[in-house]
C-alpha cells in the first residue's frame, strides 16, 4: 500500500504564500525541520534556531531526499538556481501559515493540555486512548513551544479523528498565540504550580497565563480544570471572562464531574475507581502516582467529551507506558549480585513533580539489602524562592521513606544542608560530578530515582548507569 501524502505542494505553495523553484514533487509527505533525522519525501523547513541556522542544512537536506525546502527569500541566494525550494519571507511564520491551513482543514475533535506539571503525561495518554479509537495525531515529545506547536499542527493528517497539542510556557504571553493557532474544543490546564516563578510576581500570575488557554478555545468548547488545585476560583474567573461556556473539572474534591472515588497506588501501577460525568469506571494505570491517577480523570474526561467510547478509554489506560525521562523504569545489571531499579525522572523537575517522584519512590519495590535512593538536581527558574523551595524538598523525603539522597547544583545545597546526616549520600556541584560517588554507592536491590531540570543535565547521570550497568533484559536477550 502506497504511503498517503500529508500535502501537496500547491496546497503548501497557497497556505505560504510561497513562490517555487526547480523541479517540485506533487506531494509531501511529512514535516521536518532537522535535516539529520528527515524522512525521503519530507519538506524541510529551514528554520532559525537559538544555536544553528537551519539555511546551513538545506544542501544536506535535499541530498538526503527531502522534496523540497522553505527557505526565506533573503537567502535564497546560496543555492542553486535549480535547487527544490518553497521560498518565503520567513520560514517560521510560514510553518505557522501551514499550521493555520492545517487547522482550517481538520474535521476531527481537537484537545490541547497545559500546566505547570502533568502535560506530557496527559498528552500521551491522551495519544494512546484516542489511537485505540481512530486516527489520532499528537505532538511528538515535548514540542510545545512557538515553533513546536506549529510544527505539530502541519504534520496533522488532514483526515485525523483527534488531534491532541500540548502548549507550554515561561513567560505570561506565550500560551495565547499558540491556542490560537490550535483553536481546540477541549482545554485541559492539569493543575498550577510555583513552577517558572523567576518570571512572575507569583502562582496567581502563572494561573492567569496558564488561562490564556481559555483564548483560543472554539466557541461551545470545554474547559476541562482541576478542581483540586487552590487556584480552580481563579481558573474559573478566568475562563467566564474568556466566555468559556461549560467546565468541567476534575479531582477528589466531591463536586469534581470526573471525580475520583478511589485509587489503590501500587509500586509500579495503580488501580484507580471513579466517575467520569455520571459514568462509574474502573480501571488501571500502567504509571504509578497519584497525580498521574489525577491526570487520568481528565483524560477520561476529554474522552468523553471527544465522542469517544469510554469504557475502551478506560481499558487503553492500562497500556500507556511513561514518556522517556519521566518514570521509565530499567533494571540494571549488577552481575552475580543481582538487579537494581533506575527509575528516570531526568526530563524536568518543579517542587510538585519532584515531590510526586519523590512519593512514587517511596513505594517502589526494594530487595532484601537494598535502599530506595533519590538522585536530584537543581529545579530552575524559581527566581528567589528557589533557594527555600529546595529546602522544602526535606520534608518530602521524610514523608516519603527515601533512604538516602545525592544532590548535584549549587541550589540543591540547600537540601543537602537541611538533611539528616543519615540521609545523605553524596553531594557534588554538578552532574557529572556526582556520577562516580553515585556508582560506587550502587548495590543489589535499590531503587534509584534520577530527577532534576532540563538545565541541571541528570539526563548524563542517567546515561552512566545503563552504560555501567547494562539493562537486566536487554543483556539477557543479547547472551541469548
Amino acid at each position: 500500500m502506497s504511503k498517503q501524502a500529508l500535502w501537496t505542494t500547491d496546497a503548501m505553495e497557497q497556505a505560504m504564500a510561497a513562490e517555487c523553484s526547480g523541479a517540485l514533487p506533487s506531494d509531501v509527505f511529512g514535516i521536518s525541520i532537522d535535516s539529520r533525522t528527515l524522512a525521503p519525501g519530507d519538506a524541510y523547513f529551514a528554520i532559525k534556531g537559538d544555536v544553528h541556522d537551519g539555511h546551513d542544512f538545506v544542501d544536506a537536506a535535499l541530498k538526503a531526499g527531502a522534496a523540497l525546502a522553505v527557505v526565506e527569500r533573503a537567502q535564497r541566494s546560496k543555492f542553486a538556481e535549480d535547487a527544490r525550494l518553497l521560498i518565503v519571507e520567513d520560514v517560521l511564520e510560514g510553518l505557522r501559515q501551514l499550521g493555520r491551513a492545517a487547522r482550517a482543514r481538520l474535521g476531527g475533535q481537537v484537545i490541547a493540555v497545559t500546566g505547570s506539571v502533568g502535560k506530557t503525561s496527559t498528552k500521551e495518554a491522551l495519544r494512546g486512548v484516542f489511537a485505540a479509537q481512530g486516527l489520532t495525531h499528537a505532538s511528538v515529545a515535548s514540542f510545545n513551544n512557538h515553533w513546536g506547536v506549529p510544527l505539530s499542527l502541519a504534520r496533522c493528517p488532514a483526515d485525523a479523528r483527534f488531534a491532541v497539542f500540548e502548549i507550554g510556557m515561561n513567560h505570561a504571553g506565550e500560551i495565547e498565540p499558540l491556542v490560537k493557532l490550535v483553536r481546540p474544543h477541549i482545554s485541559i490546564i492539569t493543575t498550577v504550580e510555583p513552577v517558572h516563578l523567576e518570571f512572575f510576581d507569583g502562582i496567581e500570575g502563572i494561573a492567569d497565563a496558564k488561562s490564556e488557554i481559555f483564548a483560543g478555545l472554539e466557541p461551545g468548547g470545554v474547559a476541562v480544570l482541576n478542581r483540586d488545585n487552590p487556584l480552580f476560583g481563579r481558573l474559573i474567573d478566568n475562563a467566564g471572562k474568556a466566555g468559556v461556556g461549560r467546565i468541567v473539572s476534575f479531582g477528589a474534591d466531591a463536586k469534581a464531574e470526573a471525580r475520583l472515588i478511589d485509587v489503590a497506588l501500587h509500586p509500579d501501577c495503580s488501580a484507580v475507581h471513579a466517575n467520569i460525568l455520571g459514568h462509574e469506571v474502573t480501571y488501571k494505570l500502567a504509571v504509578p502516582g497519584r497525580h498521574i491517577a489525577l491526570n487520568s480523570l481528565a483524560v477520561l474526561a476529554a474522552a468523553e467529551l471527544a465522542g469517544a467510547d469510554l469504557a475502551l478509554a478506560a481499558l487503553s489506560l492500562s497500556q500507556v507506558a511513561p514518556a522517556a525521562g519521566r518514570g521509565v523504569r530499567t533494571q540494571l545489571d549488577l552481575g552475580a549480585s543481582g538487579t537494581a531499579t533506575l527509575i528516570d525522572e531526568s526530563y524536568n523537575a518543579n517542587p510538585a513533580s519532584m515531590a510526586a517522584a519523590l512519593g512514587v519512590l517511596g513505594r517502589a519495590e526494594v530487595g532484601a539489602q537494598g535502599r530506595r535512593i533519590a538522585v536530584l538536581g537543581d529545579m530552575l527558574e524559581l527566581g528567589p524562592a528557589g533557594p527555600e523551595l529546595h529546602r522544602g524538598l526535606a520534608e518530602a523525603v521524610a514523608s516519603s521513606g527515601i533512604d538516602l539522597v545525592f544532590c548535584c547544583g549549587p541550589l540543591m545545597r540547600n537540601l543537602w544542608d537541611a538533611l539528616s546526616s543519615g540521609k545523605r549520600g553524596g553531594y557534588a556541584g554538578s552532574a557529572a560530578e556526582l556520577e562516580s560517588q553515585l556508582t560506587g554507592a550502587i548495590r543489589a536491590g535499590d531503587a534509584i530515582m534520577v530527577k532534576g531540570s532540563l538545565g541541571s543535565r541528570m539526563k548524563t547521570i542517567v546515561t552512566a548507569l545503563t552504560k555501567r550497568f547494562p539493562d537486566k533484559a536487554a543483556h539477557d536477550d543479547a547472551a541469548v
